[in-house]
């Protein structure tokens, strides 16, 4: 087994890595420190919580360990999309760096110009930015970017999502042309690949593919229920869990305050996290939520990225995804490092079905159906031998199946449920909802760690065919 040691990092690196109780490097860091400390560009795809972080910020300590930053004159620079993927790779530095002198400036929004000004007047090696925060700074002629040495475009497939590439196209023009570039996506396509030209040169292709699958620690439920019944049917869950603390994931960010409200109203603490919020609002709704002050966070896939709780009980879908892998990301936040953890999917309407069967197929698994009152025993039990059968079947109905197995009081309940189902059916049909639009940010994907690694370098077949 490959050790840091066999990477090339230097003995200071090394006793770092060591403090922070790391032993064996992951597949893209094995793949891509040694071409890093070559000094070569590199296109990589990985998912975040693969280490891909620590992939780029261990060679470039080692890198930028000889030589000092001159006063806003930063020799190395890291864009990412959200302000979170921002603070993590700060703290990664900070986690790596502790027998370094390198210094380093966070520039994101929701902070004063002033205390990131100060920084850069001192001199910064590692410029943490987010692109609309770093083009501020520079329109102010607090930042001057003639010294970047190494240039590191991290999610860059989230970049193209939320309209960041123009911004740093015009980033980009301002830096020198000889510079070492790594350039990060989940997923390498003809598009990233397309505009992955514009920054780097003879790169280095790394591709880590993840298998999406789901870790044998987390229990993975769905509950039928009506639009009209949503809100009550995750209060009642939450309530029938005895929840510790979770994650609330919805697909709208109109929809987060809201449903943080509903729950606060209930008697239920909640806090939520949307691309909207201040900087120091966000902060304060973590800080209570790590502490335990509050158990349930509501939030987007958005500003939940790259945030990671340890030891999460539970995670809602009040909204199912639309894109299977984000269902992965999602639950794959309970469970780790051997805990028990459960997810819960609320199933409304014919889209959220159709969505179910996608995860499904990904997954390759059936996920069973429980009742919001009684999630101690599914309600649909019956296993597929291929997730693909399961795209044909109807899910089942929550309140017959159960009804053998609860008391007359339960019984009852789950008969106007499904009294209130059949009124709303007949009423009108599920209007079809339109994709759903990232807005402001995108989320983190969490670490998967139940997820197995597949490693190929390569050059795409496609980019072959356009040379033949």
């Amino acid at each position: 087994m490959t050790s840091f040691a066999d990477l090339g990092l230097s003995d200071t690196l090394l006793k770092s890595i060591k403090s922070c109780g790391y032993e064996n490097p992951t597949p893209i860091q094995e793949k891509s420190i040694p071409i890093i400390l070559m000094g070569r560009d590199v296109l990589g795809s990985a998912q975040t919580g693969t280490g891909k972080t620590a992939s780029f910020t261990l060679p470039m300590i080692d890198i930028l360990d000889a030589g000092r930053a001159k006063a806003r004159l930063p020799r190395s620079l890291i864009l990412t999309p959200t302000r979170e993927l921002a603070a993590q790779v700060s703290e990664s530095f900070n986690q790596f760096s502790q027998n370094h002198g390198l210094t380093k400036a966070l520039l994101i929004g929701g902070v004063s110009f002033g205390e990131q000004d100060a920084l850069l007047d001192r001199g910064v090696d590692v410029l943490i930015a987010t692109p609309g925060r770093l083009l501020d700074h520079l329109e102010r002629g607090k930042v001057l970017l003639r010294d970047v040495k190494i240039l590191v475009i991290d999610e860059a497939d989230r970049m193209l999502d939320m309209g960041f590439i123009p911004d740093v196209e015009k980033i980009t023009k301002l830096l020198p042309k000889i510079r070492q570039t790594l350039f990060f996506s989940a997923t390498l396509n003809k598009t990233i690949y397309k505009i992955s030209e514009n920054f780097v040169i003879n790169p280095k292709i790394i591709e880590i593919s993840p298998e999406f699958t789901t870790a044998d620690t987390v229990e993975q439920f769905v509950c039928h229920t009506t639009p009209r019944k949503k809100h009550d049917t995750l209060r009642q869950l939450i309530t029938s869990e005895n929840v510790a603390n979770a994650f609330i994931f919805c697909n709208r960010k109109r929809d987060i305050a809201t449903l943080k409200t509903s729950l606060n109203k209930n008697g239920m603490d909640a806090e939520c996290l949307h691309g909207d919020m201040s900087q120091s609002a966000r902060n304060a709704a973590l800080t209570r939520f790590k502490n335990n002050e509050v158990k349930l966070l509501v939030a987007s896939d958005v500003a939940a990225r790259g945030i990671d709780i340890a030891g999460l009980s539970h995670v809602f879908n009040f909204d199912v995804p639309s894109n299977p892998e984000d269902y992965v990301h999602r639950i794959g936040r309970t469970g780790r490092a051997g805990n028990l953890g459960k997810a819960f999917s609320l199933v409304a309407n014919d889209d959220d079905k159709s969505a179910i069967n996608a995860i499904e197929k990904l997954i390759g698994k059936t996920i069973p159906s429980v009742d919001s009152g009684n999630t101690g025993k599914t309600t649909s039990k019956k296993p597929n031998k291929s997730a693909e059968s399961t795209t044909n079947a109807e899910p089942a109905s929550t309140a017959e199946n159960s009804a053998t197995e609860k008391s007359p009081t339960e019984n009852s309940i789950a008969k106007n449920v499904t009294q209130d189902t059949a009124r709303t059916d007949a009423k009108s049909s599920p209007r079809r909802k339109k994709p759903t639009r990232y807005e402001g940010e995108r989320d983190a994907p969490p670490d998967c760690s139940g997820s197995s690694f597949k490693e190929t370098e390569h050059t795409p077949a496609f980019l072959l065919n356009q040379t033949a």
